[in-house]
């Protein structure tokens, strides 16, 4: 099965090496596993040291120049090398990789709301590059960033890449690791989300911030296809695994009943589409 797994920026200031144990896990057990990563608070940590302001538009980051290179610096080097690191000391081969290698993913800049500037969203991926990865058993392990117009690296939110990376690359599942328990409606763990009532949860507060660009990230990858996707609480004994196997484990969001059908039909038409994988 192949497995997209979503670390939240949050967790990557903590120990990893119980999360890595199962990501290795996974591994061994023949799963295609791709790790995918954000790191917005040590960002955040990073250019208040550098003496960057931190700006956001619409909960994305406004990325000038400076922003994305130090961008280029946290994810494709310290987050990207340490999460890499934990993996493999965990006894499953890892490596971490950006967009610029192999062009292993591209994007384009994102032009809503205005004014973002070096934030894009993906627009394809190398499937073969990814397939030599997995035939080698390594976990390939990507920072959010895409190849974009000029050689420029873009910075992409990290719930976005996963989904349009489990899209672009077949996922089957989908699993955002987070540093809560799942969608939550007061203290209580919501366990299934359909994809229809995000906006009735969205006006009525149970969600917010970060959550809702998470919820809209799995609607997309449902509505692309991907079979099963999670969101799951990093803290939790064994989540992981428990939301591969299809345990009980966080929020399942589930798509609006027939439209996923569509999107698997269209998927198997679509999917050595050269203009999205390649």
């Amino acid at each position: 099965m192949r497995i997209v797994i979503k670390f939240a920026g949050a967790l990557l200031d903590r120990p990893l090496e119980a999360l890595a144990r199962q990501v290795a896990a996974l591994a061994r057990q023949g799963h295609e596993v791709l790790v995918v990563h954000g790191g917005g608070k040590i960002f955040t940590a990073t250019l208040a040291r550098l003496g960057i302001e931190s700006r956001f538009n619409g909960g994305l980051r406004v990325t000038d120049r400076a922003t994305r290179d130090a961008a280029l610096m946290v994810f494709g080097g310290l987050l990207n090398k340490q999460l890499a690191a934990a993996i493999s000391a965990a006894g499953q081969p890892a490596v971490g990789i950006s967009a610029s290698d192999a062009a292993c993913f591209t994007a384009k800049p994102l032009t809503e709301p205005a004014g973002l500037g070096f934030v894009g969203e993906l627009t394809g991926a190398n499937a073969k590059f990814f397939q030599s990865l997995w035939k080698a058993k390594l976990v390939p392990v990507a920072a959010c960033l895409g190849l974009g117009p000029g050689q420029e690296i873009y910075n992409i939110n990290a719930d976005q890449m996963a989904a349009a990376a489990a899209e672009y690359l077949g996922g089957e599942k989908l699993i955002y690791l987070t540093d809560v328990a799942g969608v939550l409606d007061g203290d209580a763990v919501v366990e299934t989300v359909d994809c229809r009532d995000i906006e009735p949860l969205v006006a009525a507060g149970t969600v917010s911030g970060g959550m809702v660009l998470k919820l809209e990230a799995c609607r997309r990858a449902l509505n692309a296809g991907v079979r099963e996707v999670r969101i799951v609480g990093g803290e939790i004994p064994g989540s992981i695994l428990d939301a591969a196997s299809g345990g009980s484990a966080g929020t399942r969001v589930i798509a609006t009943r027939g439209r996923q059908r569509e999107a698997r039909a269209a998927r198997r038409l679509t999917r050595l589409d050269p203009a999205r994988v390649f």
